[in-house]
């Protein structure tokens, strides 16, 4: 069952309606804690597009998190929120000369590139950044492959290096990312073993390579449940002893830190028996808090408080849309209208790719237990 209590999502429905995000500051303190407690001396780079709340950021920024952007509208957020720019790096491998310019004038001077095209990009700003160099590596136990856009193969690198170096460019270091939501460890291990190989044998000759970011990926456990964050983490430590002592190490991410953070509340608004089957219609769905069923392939646990004998049912979106499915064949008592209906792990790829198709108003995002100084109002609309 959901961590928030019937009483207080009662109360947060009468004091905001529905839909809502409620968001657990709480526990995303104990998620940066698990992750930095299975990754000791690895330095955390938020992965903002998971989600991009404010109160969020605040949170991360007091607890010494930095932050990944990829865009020049994060980085004017982060900016209108004065985060220390150095704090943060451009992790997106393809950006226009505005991005660029847009980040430096923030304050941003780390940047990712995994391509020649991309390297002359940067030629301009030469004495003011320091690249990194995505390497692709693919991996078949990820359900989402960030391999297969971005990244370069690890054949190209003394190719890019050298490059760099012919047109007076700092490299930095490596990046890599193995994909999003991972079964196991492996493939960060063997990313992890093919770069520091590399860092090893260009020491002597490209003494700047001080930085390996190893990406995301680090798992949650949705309907089904994944490798705990200490088992995962385990043999990626062991990996990394292979890197050498003056790299620094550094990671980006996104899911494993909000996903548990947030519950979506929605309220049943109809109800329906087609074929003897009982539809409840929602005033959430796929193209709001449930996007990530369309855009991150997620599957995300529901729960309600009713009791009762249960039977296959459906609950449906508020849309005109005939997509807008939010579970088929799930087992519920018989719902009335205005019960409520809660989605938990529901913090990354969520608010963050959810839509205005119909110009349904969006869910609230309310904050709750936040040990940063927050605005007087703690929530956006």
């Amino acid at each position: 069952m959901a961590k928030l209590t019937e009483s207080l999502i009662n109360e947060l429905v009468q004091t905001y309606g529905t839909p809502l995000l409620v968001v657990d500051c709480k526990q995303l303190a104990t998620q940066v804690e698990q992750l930095r407690a299975a990754l000791p001396n690895v330095d955390l780079y938020y992965a903002l597009k998971a989600f991009s709340d404010t109160h969020i950021i605040r949170e991360l920024d007091a607890m010494g998190v930095g932050f990944d952007i990829a865009s020049s509208g994060e980085a004017d957020l982060l900016y209108a929120m004065k985060v220390n720019p150095r704090q943060t790096i451009h992790t997106h491998p393809i950006k226009t000369d505005d991005d660029i310019r847009q980040a430096l004038r923030f304050g941003c001077t780390t940047f990712v590139i995994d391509n020649f095209a991309e390297l002359q990009k940067f030629i301009p700003y030469r004495s003011r950044v320091g690249l990194l160099i995505r390497v692709a590596f693919r991996s078949s136990e990820a359900v989402v492959d960030l391999s297969k856009k971005f990244g370069c193969d690890p054949s190209e690198l003394d190719q890019l290096v050298a490059e760099a170096s012919r047109l007076d460019l700092a490299v930095k270091g490596f990046s890599f990312h193995v994909g999003s939501q991972c079964a196991s460890p492996s493939a960060h291990v063997h990313a992890i073993e093919t770069c520091a190989q590399r860092l090893r044998e260009w020491q002597t000759w490209q003494p700047q390579l001080s930085v390996l970011d190893i990406g995301g990926g680090f798992p949650v456990s949705y309907q089904n449940p994944s490798m705990a964050i200490e088992d995962f983490c385990q043999p990626i430590r062991q990996a990394l002893k292979q890197v050498p002592d003056e790299v620094r190490i550094i990671a980006e991410p996104g899911r494993y830190l909000v996903a548990p953070t947030a519950y979506a509340i929605s309220r049943v608004i109809g109800k329906a028996t087609r074929g003897a089957v009982p539809w409840y219609y929602l005033d959430d769905g796929v193209y709001g808090n449930y996007s990530g069923q369309i855009f991150d392939s997620a599957r995300y646990p529901i729960h309600v408080f009713k009791q009762g004998a249960k039977q296959p049912s459906i609950l449906a979106g508020p849309t005109c849309d005939s997509i807008d499915i939010v579970a088929e064949n799930i087992m519920l008592p018989e719902l009335a209208i205005g019960d409520i209906v809660i989605g938990s792990e529901m913090g990354a790829y969520t608010h963050a790719t959810s839509t205005h198709f119909n110009r349904l108003r969006p869910a609230q995002v309310i904050c709750i237990n936040e040990q940063a100084p927050q605005p007087a109002v703690a929530f956006i609309g």
